[in-house]
C-alpha cells in the first residue's frame, strides 16, 4: 500500500526508535504534523518551542544527556533559517541531531517562492552532511543515512530539507535495513602497531598527562579512560567539552586546562614529558600559543576524525579510531607487558609536583564579601545536589564558574556550548535534558544577558510543567567581555552595562513559574533550597558581585603558563 511522504518521514522515525521531537509548525511542514496528530500521537512526545533556535538547542541539549541523536522539525524560510545557530553549535561540539525542515514545492524551487530559502546551502559549512528530498521514493533511505551519518563516526548534525509536494506524494514504504556508504567509512579501530608505541612511550613516561576531551564522552569511554589512569598512575585534564568523562573528585583530576582553567593543570601540560590527548582537538582555548604548548612532551593522539590530528598540533604517535576502543586496546596492551612498579615510583616526583601546584593556587574566591560571590552560588547549587544534577550553561563567565566550581564525576552531566560560545545555549538544553529525565535535577547556569536571548522558552517549561530550575548570576553586565574591557581595554565598558534587564522575579511570575531572589549570602542557600524543592520551573535570581572575574585567565595569544592568577 502506498502512503504519503509524511507518513513515511514519521514511520522512519518510528523504525529509528526517535520518541521526542522539538519543533514549531508552518504551512510547509503542515502535512507532517497533520499526520503526527491523527496516526502518530501516541508514538512521539511533541516539545512545541516558542522558537525555532531553542528546538535545535533542546534537541542538542537531549542528544548530549542521552547519547541518542536529537531531532527537530521546523518550517521552510525563516524556520530553517532559523536553526542555523543551533546547527553551527551542534557541528563544532560533535553533537548527533538531524534537523528536518520544510521546504516549498518542488516546481516553485529557485523562484523566490513565499518563506523560500536555499537551507541546504545555507547550511552545508555547519552541518556533517545534508539533503534535499527531489522524490517521495528517495525518502526513507535518505533518513536511514541521515541517522547513521549523524551518529556514526565523529557525531554531528545532518539537516534534511523537505518539499511540500514530496510530504504529499505517495509511494510504498520500504525502510532500509542495510547501508552502503562507499565513501563514507569511519575508522573505529585503533592500529595495534600505533596501539604498541603508545604504549612504549607511557612506560617510559616520568611527567605524564591525560588530556581527555568530549570525544571520550561521545565514545562512551570513560571507563576505558578511568582504568588507564588508575592503572598508569596519570593525572588527568580535561577540556570544558571533557568534563565528567573523568571523576572531578578523582585524586588523580587536574580539574580543567586552558584559558580558565586550573594552575595545577596548565603547569602539568607545560611541564609534561607525555601528553596523550584523547578525543579532543588541540583548540586554542586549551593551547594558548601553539608552539609553546607542551614543549618537551611526546604527544600520543587519539581521535576518530583524521582530520583533526596534525591540524592544530604535531603529534607523535597518531591514532585514528573511536576513543573507546584504542583505550581498550591501550589497557590491554599495557596490562600484557605491565607498567612495573619500578615505573610506577617513577611518577612520585610529578605527583608532588601536581600537589605543590594545586597547594600554591587553588582556585578561590572573596569569602569575606558582604555582596554575593558567583562562585558562591555555584558552590551551594554543587553541595545543595550533592553533584548529581545536569548543569546546562549558558556562555561567558557563568559558563567558565560552572566549569571551575561544580565538580562533574559522570558523563552527560555538563551541556554547554564549547566549539561556537553561543549565548542562549542553556535554558533550551535544559529542556532537552529535562524531557528526556524527567526525574532527575536540571539547573541552568545562567547570566542575566545570555538568559535573555531565548528567555521565551518559559512559556514552554510553564506549558510542559518541566522543572527546569534557572540559577541567574546577574551582575548586570555582559561580564566577560566587561572583564576583558578591564583588563585590555583601559576599563572602557562599551556597551556591556545592561543594568536595563527586567525583575527577573515578575517575569517568571508572568509566565507561570516561581522567581525567587537573592541578594545577600545569607539568603542563597535558602533560595537554592526553595528552588530545588519546587516541582515547577524557577528562576533563582542571584544579585552578585558586578565586577567579579574569572581566573586563572590566559591572555590571547600567551602561553598557558602565563597565567593572570588575580
Amino acid at each position: 500500500m502506498k502512503i504519503t511522504g509524511a507518513q513515511i518521514l514519521l514511520q522512519s522515525l518510528k523504525a529509528e526508535g526517535v520518541d521526542t521531537i522539538f519543533g514549531y509548525p508552518g504551512g510547509a511542514v503542515i502535512d507532517i504534523f497533520d499526520v503526527m496528530v491523527r496516526q502518530f500521537s501516541g508514538d512521539f512526545k511533541f516539545i512545541l518551542v516558542r522558537h525555532e533556535q531553542a528546538a535545535v538547542h533542546a534537541a542538542d541539549g537531549y542528544a548530549r544527556a542521552t547519547g541518542r541523536p536529537g531531532v527537530c522539525l521546523v518550517t521552510s524560510g525563516p524556520g530553517g533559517t532559523n536553526t542555523v545557530t543551533g546547527l553551527a553549535t551542534a557541528y563544532m561540539d560533535s553533537i548527533p541531531l538531524v534537523v528536518f525542515t520544510g521546504q516549498v514545492p518542488t516546481p516553485l524551487i529557485g523562484n523566490d517562492a513565499f518563506q523560500e530559502a536555499d537551507i541546504v546551502g545555507i547550511t552545508r559549512p555547519c552541518t556533517k552532511h545534508n539533503y534535499l528530498v527531489a522524490s517521495v521514493d528517495q525518502l526513507a533511505t535518505i533518513i536511514k543515512e541521515a541517522f547513521y551519518i549523524a551518529i556514526s563516526g565523529r557525531p554531528g548534525p545532518v539537516l534534511v530539507d523537505l518539499p511540500k509536494d514530496v510530504m504529499q506524494s505517495k509511494a510504498e514504504f520500504i525502510y532500509p535495513t542495510k547501508l552502503n556508504l562507499t565513501t563514507y567509512r569511519p575508522t573505529i579501530k585503533a592500529h595495534i602497531p600505533s596501539i604498541k608505541r603508545a604504549a612504549e612511550l607511557i612506560r617510559h613516561a616520568q611527567r605524564p598527562v591525560i588530556y581527555a576531551g568530549g570525544g571520550v564522552i561521545t565514545s562512551g569511554a570513560h571507563e576505558e579512560l578511568r582504568t588507564l589512569a588508575e592503572m598508569a598512575g596519570f593525572p588527568v585534564a580535561m577540556t570544558l567539552m571533557g568534563l565528567g568523562c573523568f571523576p572531578g573528585t578523582h585524586p588523580l583530576s587536574l580539574g580543567m586546562l586552558g584559558m580558565h582553567g586550573t594552575y595545577r593543570a596548565n603547569m602539568a601540560v607545560n611541564n609534561s614529558d607525555l601528553l596523550l590527548a584523547v578525543g579532543a582537538r588541540f583548540d586554542d582555548r586549551v593551547t594558548g600559543r601553539v608552539e609553546d604548548f607542551a614543549p618537551g612532551a611526546k604527544i600520543i593522539h587519539v581521535d576518530i576524525d583524521p582530520t583533526s590530528i596534525q591540524k592544530n598540533i604535531a603529534v607523535d604517535v597518531p591514532i585514528v579510531a573511536d576513543a573507546r576502543d584504542a583505550l581498550a586496546r591501550l589497557v590491554e596492551v599495557l596490562k600484557k607487558t605491565g607498567r612495573s612498579v619500578k615505573s610506577k615510583e617513577m611518577l612520585k616526583n610529578w605527583h608532588a609536583s601536581i600537589t605543590a601546584w594545586r597547594n600554591e593556587q587553588r582556585l578561590r574566591f572573596d569569602r569575606t564579601s558582604e555582596t554575593i560571590k558567583p562562585q558562591y552560588v555555584v558552590e551551594k547549587l554543587y553541595e545543595m545536589t550533592q553533584g548529581q544534577a545536569i548543569i546546562a550553561t549558558e556562555v561567558g563567565q557563568n559558563q567558565m564558574w560552572a566549569a571551575q566550581y561544580y565538580l562533574f564525576d559522570h558523563p552527560r552531566t555538563l551541556l554547554s556550548s564549547g566549539g561556537l560560545g553561543t549565548m542562549g545555549y542553556g535554558f533550551p538544553a535544559a529542556i532537552g535534558a529535562q524531557v528526556a529525565f524527567p526525574g532527575k535535577t536540571v539547573i541552568d547556569i545562567a547570566g542575566d544577558g545570555s538568559i535573555q536571548m531565548n528567555i521565551q522558552e518559559l512559556a514552554t517549561v510553564a506549558h510542559y510543567k518541566l522543572p527546569v530550575k534557572i540559577a541567574i548570576l546577574n551582575n548586570g553586565y555582559l561580564g566577560m567581555v566587561r572583564q576583558w574591557q578591564e583588563r585590555f581595554y583601559d576599563n572602557v565598558y562599551a556597551h556591556t552595562d545592561i543594568m536595563a534587564s527586567p525583575d527577573f522575579v515578575k517575569l517568571a511570575e508572568a509566565y507561570g513559574a516561581l522567581g525567587l531572589r537573592a541578594k545577600s549570602n545569607s539568603e542563597v542557600e535558602t533560595v537554592i533550597r526553595e528552588g530545588l524543592q519546587s516541582d515547577g520551573p524557577v528562576i533563582m535570581d542571584f544579585v552578585v558581585e558586578r565586577e567579579e572575574s574569572v581566573y586563572p585567565m590566559v591572555p590571547a595569544g600567551a602561553s598557558i603558563k602565563d597565567m593572570i592568577l588575580v
